[in-house]
């Protein structure tokens, strides 16, 4: 039989090692003590046609992890026999009852292939490492998000993590259906259709943020788009808007193809 088959029935049926199979970068993580977890699905909803959210039981994941906001997980997917895996930002997560939600931005690939068909009683396997959040200090007198449905959960996180800081909200794509957790008394959301592979928001952004910065004392940037669109933002914010690095968080959810 040839490996890749060997290794999707072993999977299937449980007998599948965590931590041994995934090639690379599932070394990596054993070498930096990541700690593994069989989470159980207990219901699945469609936000929208293009959003999913699953529910879990988290086979001990928080109380043995702890919780912070904008957590995520790594899970893993069967990808044509071979392991891939995919981070995730918990939505309401509970550690006294061990369960928590993930949403997800459905489109091509073997996550949102699981996702949509996932139902009650299916297993994935969760991955905690490299997940962390570090309060900016002083607190943000007004906090300027740029994100996406795939960064939606860690900005929704993000601003009930930041209680009664204003916020700007740049959001691309997506629809009126999802679940934003924006406040119109505190947060401004300014949606921007995807154009140019990301081109646009960028412009957008550059044409807004600089007049919205002027006599704001403390403001905190967080940026999470696909990859190019988080790198060339957090250069301009960086490098020409001339915030210090402890201001500023950036980090790319996914890289366009």
């Amino acid at each position: 039989m040839p490996k890749s088959e060997l290794w999707r029935k072993s999977y299937a049926k449980g007998e599948y090692r965590m931590g041994q199979g995934r090639g690379w970068e599932g070394a990596v993580l054993r070498l930096l003590r990541a700690k593994d977890f069989v989470c159980t699905v207990t219901d699945a909803e469609d936000v929208t046609p293009d959003y999913r959210r699953l529910r879990f039981t988290d086979g001990g994941l928080l109380v043995a992890t702890g919780v912070h906001p904008t957590m995520w997980v790594r899970l893993w997917f069967d990808n044509a026999g071979k392991p891939h895996q995919r981070a995730y930002t918990l939505v309401d997560p509970d550690p006294a009852a061990g369960t928590f939600s993930l949403e997800f931005a459905l489109h091509e690939g073997c996550a949102s292939d699981w996702a949509r068909a996932a139902k009650p009683g299916d297993t994935i396997e969760a991955t905690v490492q490299g997940t962390g959040f570090e309060r900016p200090e002083p607190g943000p007198s007004h906090v300027f998000a740029v994100g996406d449905p795939a960064s939606l959960p860690a900005i929704n996180s993000l601003l009930d993590a930041l209680g009664s800081a204003p916020a700007t909200v740049w959001f691309e794509g997506g629809d009126d259906e999802l679940p934003f957790r924006t406040d119109p008394a505190r947060h401004e959301l300014r949606k921007v259709p995807r154009k140019d592979s990301g081109a646009h928001l960028v412009e957008q952004v550059k044409a807004d943020l600089p007049g919205l910065l002027q006599g704001t004392s403390d403001p905190y940037v967080w940026i999470a788009c696909d990859t190019a669109t988080t790198r060339a933002l957090s250069a301009y914010v960086r490098r020409e808007l001339g915030l210090p690095k402890q201001r500023v968080h950036a980090l790319g959810y996914w890289r366009a193809t």
